[in-house]
């Protein structure tokens, strides 16, 4: 058997292991088994909400079971047939078996990062805030340059985006921004991105060109739905209202239609301002507090089991996830897994692929995934 065809079998055998280890597989069966087992139940559907959850959990891991073992079974085959080709001399049935083979290292590769993105609300909507560490302008400036970054990539996808708060900078930047992107699994990726993100670059705005860091913090938490229930006591919470200082004409100054809603117990803070009307945007408001109240608890589950790999931390030195350096040298890094990318231009148009699947792997499996090398 040639080379190639080895090193496509190894690779497809290591995507299967790997799958069958993120599923845990005698739990996974015995989980399927026992969900089978309700769904024959005729009196589920008489709570149609918990009826839904079973099936919607159900169908995903069949899916993803019934995945693995295809896979297996067509390497299988084609193995035999790739035997049968040489025993016989027959070049065009190992020529068609080692296309299926490749078009199989490819479903692999793709269910194997599909395990990664399967967390309890990866699959929702999701918010993103940008904040400015200290720094003024500076700061500021790097701010909107990583909205646009992640602007850019939600546009590659095809997700769509809505502005929930924009505040200007004095002079250049913002001095905060949230975003609601919306797509499949717009949250199981963008999770990645939470924490501080440092820049190194000569600034333009020092008369002397000289050589500046700055630093802006990455927030992001889900757009739960209806099945995901998050109680929140009203006397908790301070509503305040105030006039949009975002983008609108005339009308941000005429009424008071941005809403600030402040949770007393947790110190949790949200603004709305995207609409013209006060009542959307206290409605958004809402929507946005229980998001960030359900990824709190989140975040503490995580912690228990693990230690949080996007805590929120001060925005300063020492607590970056990933820095990008435009000068003296040209180079992104991820802190967390080494995985870098030597065309920061390309990252900051929305090239972040590579940096999330890193993050991914690496929270799913442990270590630096495979082809991530750590770079001092």
């Amino acid at each position: 058997m040639r080379a190639e065809i080895e090193t496509l079998v190894q690779d497809i055998e290591q995507s299967v292991g790997l799958l069958r280890r993120h599923l845990d597989w005698d739990a996974s069966r015995a989980k399927l088994d026992e969900l089978n087992h309700i769904v024959e139940d005729p009196t589920l559907w008489d709570d149609p909400e918990r009826a839904q959850k079973v099936m919607r959990e159900r169908t995903s891991l069949e899916d993803a079971m019934s995945g693995v073992q295809r896979i297996e079974a067509d390497l299988k085959d084609n193995l035999e047939l790739i035997e049968l080709g040489e025993m016989e001399d027959d070049q065009s049935v190992v020529a068609d078996a080692e296309a299926a083979l490749r078009a199989l290292k490819d479903e692999a590769a793709r269910r194997q990062l599909e395990s990664l993105i399967s967390g309890e609300a990866d699959g929702f909507d999701t918010f993103l805030e940008v904040h400015p560490g200290a720094g003024g302008t500076e700061s500021q400036d790097w701010a909107e340059m990583l909205l646009r970054m992640y602007t850019r990539w939600a546009e590659r996808r095809g997700f769509k985006i809505d502005v929930i708060d924009h505040q200007n900078g004095e002079q250049a930047g913002i001095k905060s921004a949230t975003l609601q992107i919306k797509g499949h699994n717009a949250y199981g990726w963008l999770k990645t991105e939470a924490g501080v993100h440092r820049l190194v670059r000569i600034s333009p705005f020092d008369s002397n060109a000289r050589r500046q860091t700055s630093f802006a913090s990455i927030d992001v938490y889900p757009v739960i739905d209806d099945s995901i229930k998050i109680e929140i006591n009203e006397a908790d919470v301070r509503t305040d209202t105030m006039r949009s200082g975002g983008a609108g004409g005339q009308h941000v100054n005429k009424t008071e239609s941005a809403v600030r809603l402040v949770h007393n117990p947790t110190g949790i803070m949200v603004v709305s301002q995207g609409d013209r009307s006060q009542h959307k945007n206290r409605a958004t408001a809402w929507d946005m507090l229980r998001a960030k109240l359900y990824e709190a608890e989140l975040k503490r589950r995580e912690a228990e089991a693990a230690a949080d790999q996007a805590a929120k931390t001060d925005i300063g030195w020492g607590h970056q996830i990933r820095s990008y350096v435009l000068q003296p040298y040209q180079l992104v890094k991820d802190l967390r897994t080494g995985h870098t990318s030597t065309s920061p231009q390309d990252v900051l148009d929305g090239d972040l692929d590579g940096f999330m699947e890193a993050t991914l792997a690496q929270r799913a499996y442990g270590g630096a995934p495979e082809g991530v090398e750590d770079v001092d």
